[in-house]
Parts: C-alpha cells; sequence; structure tokens
C-alpha cells in the first residue's frame, strides 16, 4: 500500500472555495441503465472480477470527464455503500471478504485517480459507507455504541488505506451517525455524514435536520467534517434549509434524487424514473444560494452523468449571468 497516495486526508480540498462533483446513482444505474443484477443493491463484488472491474471503470469515466471538462474537482466514491458485515453476510460473504472488498474498491479508485487527475481536477477518494439496516424505513434502531461497533471494521479498512476520507449516506437517524462519527474520529480518517429525508423534509425517523446535525455534533464534539444531504429530490427539503443558523453552515453536500416520488413508492417502483436532467440541473441553482457552504454536487438514486452534466452547465450559466450584472 502507497501510503503517500492518501493526498488529501489532512487537507481536504473540497473545504475551500472549489467545486467538486460527484457520480451519480451507482446501483440504480448499473442495474437499469448497464442491466447488471445487484442483488441487495450490492455494487462492491464487481471489484473482484476483471469484466466488474471493467464496468465500473466505465461507470466512473463520463463523470470525471466532465469534472475535468469544467475544471471542478471530483469525490470518487468506492463501489462500497453495502460491504459491511450485516449485509455482506446477507449475500454469503464473511467479515474477512469485506476487507478484501474494500480494499480492493480503494485500489481500484487510487487507480483511476492516478491516471485522470489533473492540476485543476483534484480527485479525493473517499470511502462510501451505507446504513445498516434500509436506507428508507429501517426495521432496528441501533444505539449511538452498538453502531460504533458494527461500523468500527469498515472505518478502519478505510483508515489504512489510501482513502482520503469516509463518508455515510443514506442515514435515516442521528444515532448511527454518532457512531460512525466516532468510530471514524478514533481511526483518525474525515468522515462526512449525509442523511435522507422525506418528502417533509424530515428524516424518515421523524427528527428534522437540524436536530440531526446537531444532535450528532453535540454527542462527537463535531467531530464530522461536514454534513451532506441525499436521496431525496430537491423539492424535498428546499423549504428546510436556508439562512445563516450555525447548523446550515455545516452542510457542503447534496446529492439528490432524479425522482420526486416519495421513499415508499420508490420502494414500489419497477422501473427507473430519471426525472427531468433539465430540471435537476436547475434545483441547484437555488440549492447553492440557499446553502452558503455548499461545495459538493451530485446525484443519487435514478441519476446519471447526464444529471451530473445539467448541474454543471446551470451552475455556469448562473456564475455567467452574476458575472455579467
Amino acid at each position: 500500500m502507497n501510503i503517500r497516495n492518501r493526498k488529501y486526508r489532512d487537507n481536504l480540498p473540497q473545504l475551500g472555495d472549489g467545486r467538486f462533483i460527484t457520480d451519480g446513482g451507482i446501483e440504480t444505474a448499473l442495474i437499469f441503465l448497464r442491466e447488471i443484477d445487484l442483488p441487495l443493491f450490492a455494487a462492491f463484488p464487481l471489484v473482484a472480477t476483471n469484466e466488474g472491474v471493467a464496468q465500473l471503470k466505465a461507470y466512473y469515466q463520463p463523470y470525471i470527464d466532465l469534472a475535468i471538462a469544467n475544471r471542478a474537482g471530483f469525490i470518487l466514491d468506492t463501489p462500497t455503500w453495502r460491504c459491511s458485515r450485516g449485509w455482506a453476510e446477507q449475500l454469503g460473504y464473511t467479515v474477512q471478504d469485506t476487507q478484501f472488498f474494500n480494499e480492493a474498491s480503494v485500489r481500484l479508485m487510487a487507480e483511476i485517480r492516478d491516471r485522470n487527475a489533473t492540476a485543476d481536477t483534484p480527485i479525493v477518494i473517499n470511502g462510501a459507507i451505507g446504513p445498516q439496516d434500509d436506507g428508507y424505513n429501517p426495521a432496528r434502531l441501533m444505539s449511538s455504541d452498538a453502531a460504533e461497533d458494527y461500523h468500527r471494521h469498515q472505518v478502519e479498512v478505510f483508515a489504512r488505506s489510501q482513502a482520503d476520507m469516509v463518508s455515510a449516506v443514506t442515514l435515516t437517524y442521528p444515532e448511527e451517525a454518532i457512531g460512525i462519527a466516532r468510530a471514524a474520529a478514533k481511526a483518525g480518517i474525515p468522515a462526512a455524514i449525509s442523511f435522507t429525508v422525506e418528502t417533509d423534509g424530515r428524516l424518515p425517523t421523524g427528527a428534522s435536520l437540524r436536530e440531526a446535525i446537531e444532535i450528532t455534533d453535540a454527542e462527537t464534539g463535531g467531530s464530522p467534517t461536514y454534513y451532506m444531504i441525499n436521496c431525496a429530490h430537491p423539492t424535498h427539503f428546499k423549504h428546510v434549509i436556508g439562512g445563516d443558523a450555525a447548523w446550515m453552515q455545516r452542510i457542503y453536500g447534496v446529492r439528490a434524487n432524479a425522482s420526486c416520488m416519495s421513499h415508499a413508492e420508490l420502494d414500489a417502483a419497477t422501473e427507473l424514473d430519471d426525472g427531468n436532467p433539465r430540471d435537476f440541473g436547475r434545483a441547484y441553482i437555488e440549492l447553492q444560494q440557499k446553502l452558503r457552504n455548499l461545495r459538493v454536487y451530485g446525484g443519487c438514486c435514478g441519476t446519471d452523468h447526464r444529471h451530473i452534466a445539467e448541474v454543471c452547465r446551470s451552475l455556469q450559466l448562473a456564475n455567467d449571468e452574476a458575472a455579467a450584472a
């Protein structure tokens, strides 16, 4: 392992003034657009085969090309949202297997970064972590101590790797966020925490976004590097963001869904709802206006490189108009 490839662990560039983009919804894109079978929405097994690696490289490349064309940075997520022990066991893998998959995923991301990064497009390797239970409607909630114990192994594997940071996405309640943040702090790796919300702008378990962020910060000494919102359409949460409150300044990223449907409707859907990419891109102009520290722009369920291209296009048009005013 080349520890020197931890280029940004001590100085994450997305905390500066530049714009960073991400990929879209990797699982929905692979399943519906590339027709790859992903049991339990798990993409991590792909890193174990030559064909799977080729599919992943082909998936990420259009996004990286967009970042380069727009002179933006790129957050390169590992395909490991499901690569924790509980989900792996359901797929027939052991805890030791998850170590292999997480490590192999980071090595692949390092290879992709080394081939594509430029002076204008820094690429941050991000170890992606998902919830222990369902990301829409969890049946079992953990205490913060139980969450720390559950997620510790994956976090520590990333901490020993070339990953610059970890992010926990589609979290539905603060206790799990607290556990992950504590595990990351003890392992010495920066962590971003991303909550998902329902159509009313509240977490699936009922907490407000403000409560979730403030509770997590209070219980961890503010250890998360920043927060994000993901797996919800902008219309679901734009009414609960904005202003100068301290918790609002902690939000640095948004990875929205393409569809306006609720989580329950998405769960029941048999076809991909990719929404309207042009409208999706325009929505980020308002989000940029409401979130003063927004630096990371990306997608989640139903989005692909078309949606991120429209985000880049809309933001550039807005910047051009502002400069001309």
